[in-house]
């Protein structure tokens, strides 16, 4: 396999989207962006112009608010996929916080588009979800390494979010007798980094492993990135990667 010194982030498939944001249509040429706050449980309202991508016409995404579907709050409590379904957003109904699931298609994966070393599978999120999302399922590398970006300015503020990776080891996976890596960098340059031995963990279930955590109290905006890797030479097979969940630490 060749040696990858460096990862290249994926481009979003629709460059006309934005990340964390919920969009309602509206009569005229405007969208209007829900923000859920701390202080006041119902959404706020505000305009925002809606923009020209590349010299088309102006494109809006009505995901909320269409005709005889459930309250605003129902919605956004239940999850509200972004970015051609590459993402979820939703909101604690106790603590009122956001949350947020980065799925497989929306991180960067070493050789993913590669059909010998990965493999796109599709699955639903949740029984209740309407269609499947795509999860990478690893058929076989030496050379594991998977990225992803996220900005902070879409959490809640004044809150401590956990972040962890989302996967499942199959019965039949092997290879693993390195430790992974898992890394969150901060908008600063902190990092938080350890290992984790995934041969031990348990087979045929989702399970979560944090790679750290993130505090909107002391970082407000800027972008940290999450990291998975191993590149010890053995080849490695069965795990499937759902993707990064940010929730509030409880």
């Amino acid at each position: 396999m060749p040696y990858m010194s460096q990862w290249t982030k994926r481009e979003s498939r629709d460059q006309g989207e934005k990340m964390g944001t919920e969009w309602s249509q509206e009569g005229d040429d405007t969208v209007r962006e829900i923000i859920i706050t701390e202080e006041d449980t119902k959404p706020e309202e505000r305009e925002s112009e809606a923009k020209q991508e590349e010299g088309h016409p102006h494109e809006h995404q009505s995901i909320l608010g269409e005709t005889g579907a459930p309250p605003i709050h129902d919605q956004i409590s239940a999850g509200v996929f972004l970015n051609n379904r590459t993402m979820k957003h939703w909101v604690e109904k106790n603590s009122k916080k956001n949350c947020f699931m980065i799925y497989a298609r929306g991180l960067s994966i070493t050789w993913a588009e590669n059909s010998s070393y990965w493999q796109w599978v599709t699955q639903k999120d949740l029984p209740s979800d309407e269609a499947p999302v795509e999860m990478a399922e690893l058929l076989d590398v030496c050379w594991l390494e998977a990225h992803g970006r996220f900005d902070l300015s879409k959490l809640s503020p004044g809150t401590t979010y956990e972040v962890a990776f989302v996967i499942s080891m199959g019965s039949s996976g092997d290879g693993w007798r390195l430790p992974v890596n898992f890394r969150l960098t901060l908008p600063d340059g902190t990092k938080q980094e350890h290992k984790e031995n995934l041969g031990e963990k348990p087979r045929g279930d989702w399970i979560e492993i944090k790679a750290g955590e993130v505090s909107t109290s002391e970082h407000k905006e800027g972008e940290m990135e999450v990291s998975m890797f191993e590149y010890g030479g053995i080849w490695k097979s069965g795990l499937v990667l759902k993707g990064v969940l940010i929730k509030p630490k409880n």
